[in-house]
Protein backbone atom coordinates (compact mmCIF):
# COMPACT_ATOMS: atom_id res chain seq x y z
CA UNK A 1 0.00 0.00 0.00
CA UNK A 2 1.23 3.52 -1.24
CA UNK A 3 -0.25 6.62 0.05
CA UNK A 4 0.55 8.35 -3.52
CA UNK A 5 -2.06 5.93 -4.90
CA UNK A 6 -4.74 6.25 -1.62
CA UNK A 7 -3.89 10.01 -2.29
CA UNK A 8 -4.95 9.51 -6.39
CA UNK A 9 -7.95 7.19 -5.02
CA UNK A 10 -9.20 9.87 -2.99
CA UNK A 11 -8.72 12.72 -5.45
CA UNK A 12 -10.69 10.79 -8.17
CA UNK A 13 -13.53 10.43 -5.59
CA UNK A 14 -12.86 6.71 -4.79
CA UNK A 15 -14.10 5.50 -1.10
CA UNK A 16 -11.10 4.48 1.15
CA UNK A 17 -11.49 0.28 2.67
CA UNK A 18 -10.91 0.69 6.58
CA UNK A 19 -7.67 -0.52 6.16
CA UNK A 20 -6.40 2.05 3.90
CA UNK A 21 -7.61 4.39 6.43
CA UNK A 22 -5.96 3.15 9.03
CA UNK A 23 -2.83 2.45 7.29
CA UNK A 24 -3.26 6.70 6.21
CA UNK A 25 -3.70 7.53 10.36
CA UNK A 26 -1.01 5.53 11.77
CA UNK A 27 1.65 6.23 9.00
CA UNK A 28 1.47 10.15 10.14
CA UNK A 29 0.84 9.25 13.42
CA UNK A 30 4.13 7.37 13.25
CA UNK A 31 5.63 9.86 11.11
CA UNK A 32 5.92 7.03 8.02
CA UNK A 33 3.97 9.23 6.06
CA UNK A 34 5.43 12.99 5.54
CA UNK A 35 3.66 16.19 6.16
CA UNK A 36 3.14 17.16 2.66
CA UNK A 37 1.50 14.02 1.52
CA UNK A 38 -1.04 14.12 4.10
CA UNK A 39 -1.79 17.48 3.26
CA UNK A 40 -2.30 16.43 -0.29
CA UNK A 41 -4.51 14.07 1.01
CA UNK A 42 -6.65 16.15 3.21
CA UNK A 43 -7.11 18.54 0.64
CA UNK A 44 -8.68 16.01 -1.48
CA UNK A 45 -11.03 15.05 1.35
CA UNK A 46 -11.81 18.58 1.42
CA UNK A 47 -13.13 18.73 -2.11
CA UNK A 48 -14.29 15.35 -2.85
CA UNK A 49 -15.69 14.27 1.16
CA UNK A 50 -16.05 10.95 2.27
CA UNK A 51 -19.14 8.66 2.72
CA UNK A 52 -20.17 8.08 6.42
CA UNK A 53 -18.33 4.55 6.51
CA UNK A 54 -14.91 6.47 5.61
CA UNK A 55 -15.82 8.93 8.52
CA UNK A 56 -16.61 6.28 11.09
CA UNK A 57 -13.50 4.48 9.84
CA UNK A 58 -11.44 7.11 10.43
CA UNK A 59 -13.02 7.99 13.52
CA UNK A 60 -12.12 5.09 15.27
CA UNK A 61 -8.30 4.95 13.84
CA UNK A 62 -7.80 8.08 15.58
CA UNK A 63 -9.28 6.73 18.63
CA UNK A 64 -7.13 3.97 18.53
CA UNK A 65 -3.98 5.85 18.25
CA UNK A 66 -3.08 6.34 21.79
CA UNK A 67 -4.93 5.75 24.98
CA UNK A 68 -8.45 5.47 25.43
CA UNK A 69 -10.23 5.21 29.22
CA UNK A 70 -11.31 2.10 30.19
CA UNK A 71 -14.34 2.22 31.80
CA UNK A 72 -15.38 -1.15 32.21
CA UNK A 73 -15.12 -0.88 36.14
CA UNK A 74 -17.67 1.59 36.40
CA UNK A 75 -21.43 0.01 37.10
CA UNK A 76 -24.13 1.61 35.06
CA UNK A 77 -24.46 3.06 31.76
CA UNK A 78 -21.59 5.88 30.89
CA UNK A 79 -23.03 9.12 29.70
CA UNK A 80 -21.30 12.22 28.42
CA UNK A 81 -22.03 14.86 27.26
CA UNK A 82 -20.08 17.32 24.76
CA UNK A 83 -20.27 21.16 23.16
CA UNK A 84 -18.95 22.37 20.22
CA UNK A 85 -17.88 25.11 22.05
CA UNK A 86 -19.28 28.84 22.70
CA UNK A 87 -19.15 31.69 24.95
CA UNK A 88 -20.30 31.64 28.34
CA UNK A 89 -21.38 27.64 27.99
CA UNK A 90 -21.32 26.36 31.64
CA UNK A 91 -23.85 23.55 31.12
CA UNK A 92 -21.52 20.57 32.42
CA UNK A 93 -21.66 22.01 36.04
CA UNK A 94 -25.44 21.96 35.99
CA UNK A 95 -25.79 18.76 33.64
CA UNK A 96 -23.10 16.71 35.63
CA UNK A 97 -25.12 17.06 39.30
CA UNK A 98 -28.09 16.64 37.73
CA UNK A 99 -27.40 12.73 36.20
CA UNK A 100 -25.17 12.13 39.22
CA UNK A 101 -27.32 12.61 41.85
CA UNK A 102 -29.64 10.38 39.28
CA UNK A 103 -27.84 7.49 39.81
CA UNK A 104 -25.95 8.20 36.75
CA UNK A 105 -22.59 7.75 36.50
CA UNK A 106 -20.63 10.80 34.65
CA UNK A 107 -17.17 10.16 34.15
CA UNK A 108 -15.81 13.28 31.84
CA UNK A 109 -12.69 14.14 30.66
CA UNK A 110 -12.60 17.83 29.68
CA UNK A 111 -10.11 20.32 28.23
CA UNK A 112 -8.63 24.02 28.66
CA UNK A 113 -10.01 26.72 26.59
CA UNK A 114 -8.16 28.14 23.82
CA UNK A 115 -9.29 31.59 22.64
CA UNK A 116 -12.95 32.90 22.86
CA UNK A 117 -13.84 29.60 23.71
CA UNK A 118 -13.37 28.96 28.02
CA UNK A 119 -12.09 25.66 28.96
CA UNK A 120 -14.19 23.39 31.92
CA UNK A 121 -10.42 22.57 33.35
CA UNK A 122 -10.07 26.39 33.51
CA UNK A 123 -13.35 27.00 35.28
CA UNK A 124 -13.19 23.95 37.69
CA UNK A 125 -9.65 25.60 38.76
CA UNK A 126 -11.06 28.67 40.41
CA UNK A 127 -12.09 26.62 43.26
CA UNK A 128 -9.66 26.59 46.11
CA UNK A 129 -7.43 23.55 45.56
CA UNK A 130 -9.64 21.40 42.94
CA UNK A 131 -7.17 18.68 41.50
CA UNK A 132 -8.36 17.85 37.73
CA UNK A 133 -5.01 15.24 37.25
CA UNK A 134 -6.08 12.40 40.07
CA UNK A 135 -5.13 8.69 39.07
CA UNK A 136 -7.11 6.95 36.88
CA UNK A 137 -7.84 4.42 39.95
CA UNK A 138 -8.92 7.34 42.08
CA UNK A 139 -11.02 8.59 39.21
CA UNK A 140 -12.86 5.50 38.64
CA UNK A 141 -13.44 4.63 42.45
CA UNK A 142 -15.00 8.74 42.30
CA UNK A 143 -17.47 7.81 39.64
CA UNK A 144 -18.18 4.70 41.51
CA UNK A 145 -19.29 6.56 45.05
CA UNK A 146 -20.92 9.29 44.34
CA UNK A 147 -21.20 9.19 40.01
CA UNK A 148 -19.49 12.10 39.44
CA UNK A 149 -15.66 12.94 38.53
CA UNK A 150 -14.38 15.22 35.93
CA UNK A 151 -10.30 15.28 34.73
CA UNK A 152 -8.37 17.33 32.70
CA UNK A 153 -7.64 15.37 29.33
CA UNK A 154 -4.89 13.27 28.66
CA UNK A 155 -1.75 14.36 26.09
CA UNK A 156 -2.32 11.12 24.59
CA UNK A 157 -6.02 10.70 23.92
CA UNK A 158 -6.26 10.18 19.93
CA UNK A 159 -3.18 12.23 19.45
CA UNK A 160 -3.52 11.28 15.58
CA UNK A 161 -6.66 13.38 15.86
CA UNK A 162 -4.42 16.49 17.08
CA UNK A 163 -1.33 15.65 14.59
CA UNK A 164 -3.82 15.76 12.05
CA UNK A 165 -5.46 19.10 13.09
CA UNK A 166 -2.80 21.00 13.58
CA UNK A 167 -1.92 20.22 9.73
CA UNK A 168 -5.16 20.99 8.82
CA UNK A 169 -5.37 24.38 10.76
CA UNK A 170 -2.21 25.26 8.17
CA UNK A 171 -3.10 23.88 5.36
CA UNK A 172 -6.76 25.80 4.91
CA UNK A 173 -8.80 22.11 5.92
CA UNK A 174 -10.41 22.89 9.04
CA UNK A 175 -14.05 23.11 7.61
CA UNK A 176 -14.33 19.93 6.22
CA UNK A 177 -17.32 18.58 7.77
CA UNK A 178 -16.34 14.73 7.90
CA UNK A 179 -12.94 15.62 9.33
CA UNK A 180 -14.87 18.39 11.81
CA UNK A 181 -16.82 15.12 12.77
CA UNK A 182 -14.46 12.85 13.02
CA UNK A 183 -11.84 15.06 15.12
CA UNK A 184 -14.87 15.07 17.67
CA UNK A 185 -16.46 11.97 18.07
CA UNK A 186 -12.92 10.45 17.79
CA UNK A 187 -12.53 12.17 21.18
CA UNK A 188 -15.47 11.02 22.80
CA UNK A 189 -14.80 7.52 21.50
CA UNK A 190 -11.70 7.01 22.78
CA UNK A 191 -13.21 8.23 26.55
CA UNK A 192 -15.01 5.23 26.64
CA UNK A 193 -19.21 6.69 27.48
CA UNK A 194 -21.62 4.32 26.19
CA UNK A 195 -24.41 7.14 25.52
CA UNK A 196 -23.15 10.99 23.82
CA UNK A 197 -25.23 14.02 24.28
CA UNK A 198 -23.37 16.67 21.80
CA UNK A 199 -24.50 20.14 22.36
CA UNK A 200 -23.80 21.43 18.98
CA UNK A 201 -23.76 25.52 18.79
CA UNK A 202 -24.74 27.55 16.26
CA UNK A 203 -24.36 31.33 15.70
CA UNK A 204 -22.30 34.15 16.13
CA UNK A 205 -19.97 32.65 19.06
CA UNK A 206 -19.78 28.74 17.33
CA UNK A 207 -17.91 27.28 14.73
CA UNK A 208 -20.94 26.97 12.47
CA UNK A 209 -22.71 29.60 12.46
CA UNK A 210 -25.90 28.80 10.32
CA UNK A 211 -28.82 26.28 10.97
CA UNK A 212 -28.13 24.27 8.18
CA UNK A 213 -23.89 23.87 8.86
CA UNK A 214 -24.77 23.09 12.27
CA UNK A 215 -27.49 20.69 11.30
CA UNK A 216 -25.02 18.30 8.26
CA UNK A 217 -22.57 18.26 12.11
CA UNK A 218 -24.81 16.92 14.40
CA UNK A 219 -26.33 14.51 11.67
CA UNK A 220 -22.91 13.05 10.72
CA UNK A 221 -21.58 13.12 14.38
CA UNK A 222 -24.74 11.28 15.70
CA UNK A 223 -24.24 8.91 12.87
CA UNK A 224 -20.91 7.99 13.85
CA UNK A 225 -21.66 7.65 17.29
CA UNK A 226 -24.30 5.48 16.32
CA UNK A 227 -22.43 3.29 13.75
CA UNK A 228 -19.46 2.76 16.31
CA UNK A 229 -22.33 1.27 18.79
CA UNK A 230 -22.89 4.70 20.90
CA UNK A 231 -26.36 5.92 21.70
CA UNK A 232 -25.69 9.68 20.13
CA UNK A 233 -28.32 12.49 20.45
CA UNK A 234 -27.34 15.85 18.53
CA UNK A 235 -29.08 19.16 20.23
CA UNK A 236 -28.87 22.38 18.30
CA UNK A 237 -28.52 25.47 20.49
CA UNK A 238 -28.38 29.07 19.92
CA UNK A 239 -25.21 30.64 20.44
CA UNK A 240 -26.08 34.31 18.39
CA UNK A 241 -25.70 35.56 22.14
CA UNK A 242 -23.34 34.18 25.10
CA UNK A 243 -25.12 31.36 27.26
CA UNK A 244 -26.55 32.79 30.36
CA UNK A 245 -25.31 36.46 31.71
CA UNK A 246 -21.54 35.45 32.94
CA UNK A 247 -18.44 34.94 31.07
CA UNK A 248 -15.11 34.39 32.58
CA UNK A 249 -14.12 31.73 35.25
CA UNK A 250 -14.85 31.90 38.39
CA UNK A 251 -17.79 34.00 37.25
CA UNK A 252 -19.47 30.90 35.17
CA UNK A 253 -18.85 28.57 37.31
CA UNK A 254 -20.78 31.19 40.20
CA UNK A 255 -23.58 30.83 37.80
CA UNK A 256 -24.12 27.34 37.25
CA UNK A 257 -24.40 27.27 41.22
CA UNK A 258 -26.81 30.20 41.53
CA UNK A 259 -28.66 27.96 38.65
CA UNK A 260 -28.77 25.02 40.91
CA UNK A 261 -29.88 27.06 43.72
CA UNK A 262 -33.18 27.63 41.92
CA UNK A 263 -36.17 26.19 43.69
CA UNK A 264 -38.68 26.77 40.88
CA UNK A 265 -37.91 25.87 37.45
CA UNK A 266 -40.71 27.10 36.05
CA UNK A 267 -41.28 29.83 37.86
CA UNK A 268 -41.56 33.09 35.46
CA UNK A 269 -39.58 35.49 37.01
CA UNK A 270 -36.11 34.05 36.31
CA UNK A 271 -34.09 36.23 34.45
CA UNK A 272 -33.96 35.85 30.56
CA UNK A 273 -30.09 34.44 30.41
CA UNK A 274 -30.52 32.38 33.32
CA UNK A 275 -33.34 31.02 31.91
CA UNK A 276 -31.96 30.34 28.38
CA UNK A 277 -28.81 28.37 30.20
CA UNK A 278 -31.37 26.14 31.99
CA UNK A 279 -32.99 25.31 29.18
CA UNK A 280 -30.01 24.16 27.02
CA UNK A 281 -28.73 22.51 30.31
CA UNK A 282 -32.34 20.30 31.27
CA UNK A 283 -32.53 19.96 27.46
CA UNK A 284 -29.28 18.02 27.32
CA UNK A 285 -29.93 16.19 31.01
CA UNK A 286 -33.24 15.00 29.96
CA UNK A 287 -31.85 13.17 26.96
CA UNK A 288 -29.12 12.05 29.12
CA UNK A 289 -31.36 10.53 31.31
CA UNK A 290 -33.09 8.51 28.23
CA UNK A 291 -30.23 7.32 27.05
CA UNK A 292 -29.06 5.97 30.69
CA UNK A 293 -32.38 3.90 30.48
CA UNK A 294 -33.35 5.60 33.81
CA UNK A 295 -36.88 7.19 31.74
CA UNK A 296 -37.46 6.88 27.97
CA UNK A 297 -40.85 9.08 28.32
CA UNK A 298 -39.03 12.83 27.77
CA UNK A 299 -41.76 14.77 29.68
CA UNK A 300 -41.13 12.50 33.03
CA UNK A 301 -36.93 12.84 31.85
CA UNK A 302 -37.37 16.07 32.20
CA UNK A 303 -39.34 16.37 35.23
CA UNK A 304 -37.03 13.97 37.06
CA UNK A 305 -34.16 16.73 35.95
CA UNK A 306 -36.08 19.51 36.80
CA UNK A 307 -36.79 18.01 40.48
CA UNK A 308 -32.90 17.08 41.04
CA UNK A 309 -32.70 21.34 40.97
CA UNK A 310 -35.60 22.15 43.02
CA UNK A 311 -34.77 19.46 45.78
CA UNK A 312 -31.12 21.04 46.03
CA UNK A 313 -29.73 17.15 45.16
CA UNK A 314 -27.89 18.32 42.32
CA UNK A 315 -26.35 21.19 44.15
CA UNK A 316 -25.51 18.87 46.95
CA UNK A 317 -23.70 16.49 44.37
CA UNK A 318 -21.49 19.49 43.01
CA UNK A 319 -20.51 19.76 46.50
CA UNK A 320 -19.59 16.51 46.72
CA UNK A 321 -17.69 15.70 43.82
CA UNK A 322 -15.60 19.57 44.46
CA UNK A 323 -14.90 17.62 48.11
CA UNK A 324 -13.80 14.30 46.89
CA UNK A 325 -10.99 15.79 44.43
CA UNK A 326 -9.45 17.81 46.76
CA UNK A 327 -11.70 21.34 46.42
CA UNK A 328 -12.97 23.64 49.07
CA UNK A 329 -16.81 22.66 48.88
CA UNK A 330 -17.84 25.69 51.10
CA UNK A 331 -17.26 27.77 47.67
CA UNK A 332 -19.97 25.88 46.55
CA UNK A 333 -22.39 27.53 49.22
CA UNK A 334 -20.72 30.69 49.44
CA UNK A 335 -19.49 31.93 46.06
CA UNK A 336 -17.72 34.64 47.62
CA UNK A 337 -14.96 32.60 48.29
CA UNK A 338 -14.42 32.88 44.27
CA UNK A 339 -12.25 34.28 43.02
CA UNK A 340 -12.98 38.29 42.57
CA UNK A 341 -11.47 40.99 40.39
CA UNK A 342 -10.45 43.88 41.80
CA UNK A 343 -12.62 46.27 39.73
CA UNK A 344 -16.26 46.21 39.10
CA UNK A 345 -16.76 48.64 36.33
CA UNK A 346 -20.28 49.20 34.90
CA UNK A 347 -20.75 49.41 30.67
CA UNK A 348 -23.16 51.29 29.05
CA UNK A 349 -24.80 52.48 25.45
CA UNK A 350 -24.48 55.79 24.36
CA UNK A 351 -27.88 55.43 22.53
CA UNK A 352 -31.30 54.06 23.42
CA UNK A 353 -33.47 51.59 21.35
CA UNK A 354 -33.49 47.79 21.63
CA UNK A 355 -30.72 44.67 21.41
CA UNK A 356 -30.89 43.17 17.67
CA UNK A 357 -27.42 41.35 17.51
CA UNK A 358 -24.74 40.52 19.37
CA UNK A 359 -20.96 39.12 18.06
CA UNK A 360 -20.90 36.57 20.66
CA UNK A 361 -17.24 35.67 19.37
CA UNK A 362 -16.52 39.38 20.41
CA UNK A 363 -17.95 39.44 24.14
CA UNK A 364 -15.57 35.95 24.31
CA UNK A 365 -12.37 37.80 22.86
CA UNK A 366 -13.22 41.14 25.01
CA UNK A 367 -12.73 38.27 28.25
CA UNK A 368 -9.79 37.33 26.50
CA UNK A 369 -8.88 40.62 26.83
CA UNK A 370 -8.82 40.79 30.27
CA UNK A 371 -6.79 37.83 31.04
CA UNK A 372 -9.69 35.35 31.42
CA UNK A 373 -8.90 33.38 27.92
CA UNK A 374 -5.81 32.32 26.31
CA UNK A 375 -4.18 33.67 23.14
CA UNK A 376 -1.69 31.03 22.67
CA UNK A 377 -1.31 27.45 24.64
CA UNK A 378 1.11 29.18 27.21
CA UNK A 379 -1.10 32.15 28.15
CA UNK A 380 -1.89 32.64 31.84
CA UNK A 381 -5.12 32.91 32.75
CA UNK A 382 -6.86 35.25 35.16
CA UNK A 383 -9.40 33.17 37.22
CA UNK A 384 -11.49 36.17 38.21
CA UNK A 385 -12.12 38.23 35.45
CA UNK A 386 -14.87 38.53 32.84
CA UNK A 387 -18.11 39.86 31.90
CA UNK A 388 -21.60 39.67 33.81
CA UNK A 389 -24.47 40.78 31.02
CA UNK A 390 -27.58 42.44 32.41
CA UNK A 391 -29.46 43.05 28.96
CA UNK A 392 -30.08 40.36 25.97
CA UNK A 393 -31.13 40.60 22.46
CA UNK A 394 -34.71 41.79 22.51
CA UNK A 395 -34.18 43.63 25.52
CA UNK A 396 -34.66 47.58 25.38
CA UNK A 397 -32.17 50.09 27.05
CA UNK A 398 -32.13 53.32 27.84
CA UNK A 399 -29.07 56.09 26.61
CA UNK A 400 -26.03 55.36 29.75
CA UNK A 401 -28.30 52.85 30.78
CA UNK A 402 -25.94 49.86 32.25
CA UNK A 403 -26.31 47.05 30.11
CA UNK A 404 -23.46 44.79 31.68
CA UNK A 405 -20.29 45.11 34.68
CA UNK A 406 -16.70 43.87 33.38
CA UNK A 407 -14.76 42.49 36.27
CA UNK A 408 -10.61 42.85 35.59
CA UNK A 409 -8.11 43.82 37.85
CA UNK A 410 -5.78 46.06 35.43
CA UNK A 411 -8.06 49.22 34.47
CA UNK A 412 -6.08 49.62 31.13
CA UNK A 413 -7.69 46.47 29.88
CA UNK A 414 -10.73 47.16 31.14
CA UNK A 415 -10.91 49.94 28.71
CA UNK A 416 -10.01 48.11 25.76
CA UNK A 417 -12.26 45.10 26.71
CA UNK A 418 -15.57 47.95 27.56
CA UNK A 419 -14.34 49.32 23.60
CA UNK A 420 -14.65 45.60 22.56
CA UNK A 421 -17.86 44.41 24.37
CA UNK A 422 -20.20 47.18 23.13
CA UNK A 423 -18.42 47.13 19.59
CA UNK A 424 -20.13 43.57 19.97
CA UNK A 425 -24.07 44.70 19.97
CA UNK A 426 -26.27 46.77 17.56
CA UNK A 427 -29.15 48.40 18.88
CA UNK A 428 -31.82 49.79 16.45
CA UNK A 429 -35.36 51.44 17.01
CA UNK A 430 -37.47 48.23 16.68
CA UNK A 431 -37.43 45.47 18.26
CA UNK A 432 -36.28 41.99 17.59
CA UNK A 433 -37.13 38.66 19.42
CA UNK A 434 -34.09 36.52 20.06
CA UNK A 435 -33.64 33.18 18.39
CA UNK A 436 -34.99 30.22 19.65
CA UNK A 437 -32.05 28.24 22.55
CA UNK A 438 -33.14 24.74 21.65
CA UNK A 439 -32.91 24.88 17.46
CA UNK A 440 -33.20 21.23 16.74
CA UNK A 441 -32.84 17.60 18.30
CA UNK A 442 -31.18 15.20 15.74
CA UNK A 443 -31.83 11.52 17.06
CA UNK A 444 -30.52 8.94 14.34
Amino acid sequence: MRMYDLIMKKRGGGCHTEDEIRFIVDGFTNGRIPDYQMSAWLMAVYYMGMTNEETVALTLAMADSGDKLNLDKIEGVKVDKHSTGGVGDKTTFIVGPILASLGVPIAKMSGRGLGHTGGTIDKLESIEGFNVAISQEEFIDNVNNIKMSLVSQTGNLAPADKKIYALRDVTATVDSLPLIASSIMSKKIAAGADVIVLDVKCGSGAFMKNIDDASALAKAMVDIGELAGRKTYGVITDMNEPLGCKVGNALELEEAIDTLMIKDVNRDDIPKGIKRLLEVSLTLATYMTMGAGICDDKNKARRLCEEAIESGNALKKLAEFVQAQGGNKECIFNTKKLPKAKYVVPVTFDKAGYIVSCNTSEVGMASLILGGGRATKDSEINLAVGIDIRKHIGDKVEENEIFAYIHGDDEKLIEEAKIRLTGAYIIEKNKKEPEKIIKDIVIK
